[in-house]
């Protein structure tokens, strides 16, 4: 038989509101007529039934969550993959021949580092192995493994089980040639540098002649190779290859240019005048040239030896001034310089010279300016005049309007006659011959061979040298005027283009 605690817990379960406070003699009592009747119709009871007592309420039991406590954990597991996939390279990414999909960079990073000590060249076929350490093979594997991670995030789905990443190896070229000198002597020869002397005149070139060594670029990429693939060991081939030596010809051709270059100017100037030439072989004699380290050469003087001529200076360097001349005319023209001026000079302190010079040659600098103290020239002004005195048949040389010599000429006859006037020198001909031809007057037919010194100042009036009459002082030429050849050729040179002629009665 149910019991009324039985339903009312059945009402709990079902979700049904609790039942009402009730009364013992209430229709709640009633007796049910059998199990299959439990929510039938309710009697009267019968008189004499003892009273029902009500059973305790028991308490209604929570619902369990258990998705709570499955569903935490997963969530969990779910957190720690998403934030694994920020920090992790993709799965299927290879670099150098390394897995490196679900590392870190960092632990990538160390993977491709032991990865690329652990792989070992075989130097040819049978040939002895180095490792790549011993070569100074490097790879960085730091940035490799942070642009894997960079391009390939375990997150991007679409960049799993990609292409495998190359890896740059780069090899120390010492450590790689001592390594392989090493590991194979016999394949080794050594270069001979070129050499620059003085042969006595000038810098000369020996050639440089070059050694054999190996092929370091076909073993790089070999190894490179072996390393992108994943092998551990690899056989690169040992391939001859030429080995310059370190002071190549065009380097020692192009310092001997540089020397020779030096020994054409070398010397101790004042200004611009090299004013004390220093010889090829003395020069040569304070100079040495050495390979440096990078395979040029360097060039070094002996201060010492400079020192030397730098004592014997003053005598070749000091002078007192020399006045200059120019000539000119009576517009102030300068016609010429008969005499160049030169300051004068005096030679400086020279405790320094030496050293200073030294560290100059050094330099490639072959010119050393002295230090002097100069005195300026004067410079002579001359007004030079040819004057001509028809009457007294005599030419005047002047200077400044003074007579500085004066001899007789022969000027034109009278149906010939030498005209006056003011006029200047126009041309100067050191030799030629004067013809004239009329057949109406014989007078005017001549024809003279080798007048010397003539000098034009007229249209065809000239002053020129006589042979062929010694009558001077007296007219006797067809108007030019003539006079000895040796006076000739003094007033030649006396007498730039330019000068002044006054021809008077």
């Amino acid at each position: 038989m149910w019991h009324v605690s039985d339903l009312g817990t059945g009402r709990e379960a079902d979700g049904s509101p609790e039942p009402a406070s009730a009364s013992p003699t209430t229709a709640a009592t009633a007796v049910l007529d059998g199990p299959g009747d439990v929510f039938g119709e309710v009697t009267t009871p019968p008189t004499e039934v003892p009273p029902v007592q009500w059973a305790p309420v028991e308490p209604t039991p929570k619902k369990k969550r258990l998705w709570l406590w499955i569903g935490i954990p997963a969530a969990a597991v779910a957190v720690g993959v998403g934030a694994a996939s920020l920090v992790l390279i993709a799965p299927g990414t290879s670099v150098a021949g390394v897995s490196v999909g679900f590392m870190t960079p960092g632990a990538a990073t160390d993977a491709i580092s032991q990865r690329l000590s652990s792989t070992t060249v075989v130097l040819g076929e049978g040939g002895p192995t180095v490792a790549a350490a011993q070569l100074g093979a490097t790879v960085d594997a730091g940035a490799l493994a942070d642009a894997a991670f960079g391009a390939r995030p375990m997150w991007n789905i679409a960049q799993w089980f990609g292409d495998a990443v190359d890896a740059p190896i780069t090899l120390d070229a010492t450590k790689a040639d001592a390594a392989l000198r090493a590991a194979l002597p016999s394949r080794f020869t050594e270069p001979v540098a070129a050499k620059v002397a003085f042969n006595g005149t000038a810098y000369a070139v020996t050639p440089a002649v070059a050694g054999t060594g190996l092929d370091v670029d076909a073993i790089a990429s070999a190894l490179h190779n072996a390393f992108t693939s994943g092998a551990g060991s690899v056989t690169a081939p040992t391939i001859a290859a030429p080995v310059a030596a370190p002071a190549t010809t065009e380097k020692a051709q192009s310092a001997a240019d540089q020397l020779n270059a030096m020994l054409q100017a070398i010397g101790f100037y004042v200004g611009e005048e090299r004013t004390v030439p220093v010889d090829a072989a003395t020069a040569a004699s304070w100079l040495t040239v050495t390979p440096d380290a990078a395979g040029g050469f360097t060039i070094s003087a002996d201060s010492a030896k400079i020192q030397a001529a730098v004592a014997g200076l003053a005598p070749l360097v000091n002078r007192p001034p020399a006045n200059g001349t120019v000539i000119t005319n009576s517009d102030g023209t300068v016609l010429d310089t008969s005499t160049p001026g030169a300051d004068g000079r005096t030679l400086g302190d020279t405790s320094a010279v030496a050293r200073e010079f030294a560290a100059q040659l050094g330099a490639g600098k072959a010119a050393f300016v002295l230090p002097v103290t100069l005195t300026p020239a004067s410079t002579v002004t001359l007004q030079r005049l040819l004057e001509v005195n028809l009457s007294e048949q005599m030419l005047y040389l002047k200077e400044n309007g003074a007579v500085v010599d004066s001899w007789p000429i022969s000027s034109g006859v009278e149906a010939s006659p030498t005209y006056t006037g003011h006029f200047r020198i126009n041309s100067h001909i050191r030799s030629q011959t004067m013809t004239s031809t009329d057949p109406n007057n014989p007078y005017w037919n001549y024809d003279v061979p080798n007048v010397e010194w003539v000098m034009y100042f007229n249209g065809d009036e000239a002053f020129h040298g006589v042979y062929w009459h010694n009558n001077f002082g007296t007219p006797q030429s067809h108007g030019c005027v003539g006079m000895p050849n040796y006076r000739a050729k003094q007033i030649y040179d006396w007498s730039p283009s330019g000068v002044d002629v006054w021809v008077h009665d």
